[in-house]
């Protein structure tokens, strides 16, 4: 069987650094909000190309403190896509705000700017950009409805880090951006972990605060705060595999390439970018019809697949006031898509076996 993704398999490639680095912090004594998470911050930081990094316990709440950082109020508005993953809108109902849905672009899978002035009121605070499947969403016209109605953005970077939108890097592409460390990302630790990146002064230092019960020293508290930080072991472990997150991703570029010019089946619909820079293929998604069947076959033919996601957040059960909505475009994607192998690790011969398979079908 074809892995997905061998999360063993990556990180066995840096076991000897992560061992040693893992006995550096236990022999510290030191376990929470020590030198790991400083220098792992600074390395991410430079690494983005903005002035702050702020590890956080996961990537929603990486998102959840941008938003409290901002302050909005109860009803306020953030514009959101409606196929993200269903913690990009968490994270906007848990602070009281209201996610409002946009379609996206059928052929990027991200947000169509296009659509997205016609939903803005004058409750409207943000616009929530989500990089899906590793994908740099194209900024321009979002800049540019953002300024014209005074409106911060932020960034759900979960799936992109180190994708490109023209000469930047996601996470310093908007006001505030949240990023996710799970084991399966580009980037992950060896359990949860995230980080918010700024370029605010103001923000960076009211959400380390907030992250750290509301303290900006101890035992003195300014906000109603939450625990979410990033411990030493997880921030000594992604310092590690930062060194390496250019390479993995330019080997992750190199497959894309292989499947996108190999994988001739008609039935099967690609990938599109418009640019090479811009994706980081976190997720090498497909569409194809009688998804249920193709990914039976491929189970019988040793091929591991996923689906990200199958039920688009306006049919979840979470938001029943939803549920009647109609998102055509997000549905077709979500019954449609599935996820191939994508892993820096896999070999040149899984690869031509996954191309086989899927000419095949």
């Amino acid at each position: 069987m074809i892995s997905f993704l061998d999360l063993y398999k990556i990180n066995e490639r840096s076991r000897q650094e992560i061992e040693d680095r893992i006995k550096k912090v236990l022999n510290s004594g030191w376990y929470i909000l020590g030198n790991e998470c400083k220098t792992f911050e600074k390395n991410f930081a430079k690494y983005i190309g903005v002035k702050y990094c702020i590890g956080c316990a996961n990537g929603l709440d990486a998102l959840n403190l941008i938003i409290k950082g901002y302050g909005f109020k109860q009803g306020d508005e953030i514009i959101v896509p409606a196929n993200t993953y269903i913690a990009s809108i968490l994270a906007i109902s848990e602070n009281g705000c209201t996610p409002i849905l946009v379609e996206p672009d059928i052929n990027t899978y991200n947000i169509n700017p296009d659509l997205i002035e016609e939903k803005i009121t004058k409750r409207t605070k943000a616009i929530m950009v989500v990089h899906l499947y590793g994908q740099a969403v194209q900024m321009k016209k979002i800049w540019e409805i953002a300024k014209k109605y005074n409106l911060k953005i932020i960034e759900d970077s979960a799936q992109a880090h180190g994708a490109y939108y023209e000469n930047k890097r996601t996470g310093n592409l908007a006001d505030a951006a949240g990023f996710s460390f799970y084991p399966g990302k580009n980037l992950g630790a060896l359990g949860d972990a995230g980080c918010i990146t700024t370029n605010d002064d103001e923000l960076a230092e009211k959400i380390r605060a907030i992250a750290n019960y509301g303290s900006d020293y101890k035992y003195h508290h300014i906000y109603k705060g939450v625990n979410s930080r990033l411990d030493e072991i997880q921030a000594a472990i992604l310092d590690v595999k930062l060194k390496y997150l250019d390479e993995d991703n330019n080997r992750r570029k190199e497959i894309a390439k292989f499947y996108r010019e190999n994988i001739v089946n008609p039935k099967i619909i690609l990938p599109k970018t418009y640019a090479e820079t811009s994706h980081v293929w976190h997720i090498f998604a497909i569409r194809v019809q009688d998804r249920d069947k193709f990914q039976k076959y491929l189970e019988q033919n040793g091929v591991q697949t996923n689906i990200h996601y199958p039920t688009p957040p306006h049919k979840q059960g979470a938001y029943k006031e939803w549920n009647s909505l109609c998102f055509p475009i997000t549905e077709k994607i979500h019954n449609e898509i599935i996820s191939i192998p994508m892993s820096p690790v896999m070999t040149n011969n899984e690869i031509n076996q996954v191309v086989e398979v899927l000419n095949v079908w």
